[in-house]
C-alpha cells in the first residue's frame, strides 16, 4: 500500500501543476517582477484596450498613478497627450491651459501669468502650459477633470513628463504600449523654440529614440516595446514619417471642427481619396464615436460606412472614448457599459478602443474572447493529461 501511494500522489500532484499551469493568468501588480526575468507579450487576438489619459475614471488624468492603475487593470496601451513647458520639457497633459485640471488658481504667485492665444482658430483665456517651466508645473497639482468622479485623489499628484510617462510603462512586469499624441503642435511650435530650429515633433521623436521606441506595426522591435504615434494634425505624422517607423494614427474629430493645421474639413479627411493618401504615412484612424455611429437624443442611428471603408483601405480604427457613466452611454446600451463594448467590438467591429475605465473593456474582453494560442495550449495539456492518466492508470493494474 505505502508503495503504491507514493507514485500516485506524485501522479497527482504533477496533474495539479499541468492542470494550474493551463489557467489563464491574471496580469501581475506593476512591482511584482516574473521570477525569470521574463514578460508575457503584448496580447494581438483581439482589439486593443486603449487606457485613454490612464485609468481616469477612476484617478485624475494623466499622473502616473492613473497609469499604474491601467497597468493593473489590464491595459494594452497606456494612452498620454504630450504638450511642452515653456523650457523645452516634454509633459503629460491634456489642455493647453491649466485651469480645469490642476490647481492653479492657488497659486497667488502665477496670478499674472493668464494669457490670451489663438488655439485653433478660436481666441483661448487661461493658464498657458507654454508660459510654465517645468519647476513651476512640478509644483502644481492635478485635479479631477468631472466633479461627479472621485474626488478625493485631488491635489495629491503631479504632472508628469514624457519621460516618466515612458518610465511607467517600461518599468511593468509585462509587455505594456504606450500610444502618445503630438498634442495641439502649431501652438507649441509658436511658443517654444529648440536650440538648432528644432520643432515640437523632432523633440518627440529624439524622446523615443531615447528609450528604444522603434520599428513597424507588429514588426519584432515594436512587439518589444510597442508604440502608437497619434495626432489630430497631418503635418505632424506626415513630418515624423521620415524620422522613425513606428505605426501612426491619425485622429478625426467631430463634423464641424476642421483640422487644426490644414484646415481640412471632416468629409474631405474621411474621403476615400484621402484615406488613399494619408495610408501612406499612418496605419489607422481614430476617430470621436459618435461620428461613426451617429446619435440624436441620445439614440444611437444607423451606422456610417466608416469602418468598412477604412478597412477597405487598410487602416485599422481606434475609436474614442468609451466612458462607464450613464452620462456618456446612450439610451440602446441599457447603461450597461459592457454592452457597448459587445457593439463596437462584435457589430461595428473596430480594432482598438480608448477608454476611461480600463479594467471594465480588460473584464469584457476576458470573460467574452478566447486566445487561439490558449486553445492550442489546452489542446496539447488535455493529450498530456490523458498520457498520464493511462500510465497511471496502467501502473495500477
Amino acid at each position: 500500500m505505502a508503495s503504491s501511494a507514493a507514485p500516485c500522489f506524485a501522479a497527482f500532484v504533477f496533474l495539479f501543476l499541468i492542470v494550474g499551469c493551463t489557467a489563464r493568468p491574471f496580469y501581475p501588480l506593476p512591482s511584482k517582477n516574473n521570477a525569470d526575468g521574463s514578460r508575457q507579450p503584448l496580447q494581438t487576438f483581439r482589439p486593443f484596450n486603449i487606457a485613454h489619459r490612464g485609468s481616469n475614471g477612476e484617478l485624475p488624468e494623466e499622473t502616473a498613478p492613473a497609469y499604474m492603475r491601467a497597468i493593473e487593470e489590464g491595459a494594452d496601451f497606456i494612452e498620454t497627450d504630450i504638450l511642452s513647458s515653456k523650457d523645452g520639457v516634454l509633459i503629460c497633459f491634456h489642455d493647453v491651459t491649466l485651469d480645469d485640471t490642476t490647481d492653479i488658481l492657488n497659486h497667488k504667485e502665477f496670478a499674472n501669468r493668464k494669457r490670451t492665444y489663438e488655439v485653433q482658430g478660436v481666441n483661448t483665456t487661461g493658464f498657458f502650459i507654454v508660459d510654465f517651466t517645468l519647476k513651476e508645473l512640478k509644483s502644481l497639482r492635478v485635479k479631477q477633470r468631472y466633479r461627479f468622479r472621485d474626488q478625493q485623489f485631488n491635489g495629491k499628484f503631479q504632472i508628469i513628463t514624457f519621460e516618466e510617462f515612458i518610465s511607467i510603462a517600461l518599468d511593468a512586469s509585462r509587455v505594456v504600449g504606450i500610444y502618445p499624441e503630438i498634442k495641439n503642435p502649431v501652438l507649441i511650435n509658436q511658443h517654444v523654440k529648440w536650440p538648432g530650429g528644432k520643432r515640437f515633433e523632432d523633440k518627440f521623436v529624439e524622446t523615443l529614440k531615447k528609450y528604444g521606441y522603434k520599428g513597424s506595426y507588429l514588426s519584432k522591435d515594436w512587439l518589444k516595446q510597442p508604440a502608437f504615434v497619434q495626432s489630430f494634425a497631418p503635418t505632424s505624422l506626415v513630418y515624423i514619417s521620415n524620422q522613425t517607423d513606428l505605426p501612426k494614427i491619425f485622429l478625426i474629430d467631430d463634423i464641424n471642427i476642421p483640422t487644426q493645421d490644414t484646415n481640412q474639413s471632416y468629409w474631405e479627411i474621411t474621403s476615400d481619396s484621402y484615406f488613399d493618401y494619408i495610408k501612406q504615412y499612418v496605419v489607422g484612424i481614430g476617430p470621436w464615436k459618435d461620428t461613426v455611429v451617429p446619435v440624436v437624443n441620445n439614440y444611437l442611428q444607423t451606422p456610417t460606412d466608416l469602418v468598412a471603408r477604412a478597412h477597405a483601405h487598410n487602416l485599422q480604427v481606434h475609436p474614442y472614448t468609451y466612458r462607464n457613466e450613464n452620462l456618456f452611454l446612450h439610451f440602446n446600451f441599457k447603461q450597461d457599459p459592457y454592452e457597448e463594448y459587445d457593439y463596437w467590438i462584435n457589430q461595428i467591429g473596430v480594432d482598438g478602443l480608448f477608454t476611461d475605465f480600463t479594467g471594465s473593456l480588460h473584464k469584457f474582453q476576458e470573460r467574452t474572447s478566447a486566445n487561439p494560442s490558449n486553445h492550442q495550449d489546452d489542446s496539447s495539456a488535455s493529450k498530456l493529461l490523458h498520457k498520464i492518466a493511462l500510465l497511471v492508470s496502467s501502473y495500477k493494474g
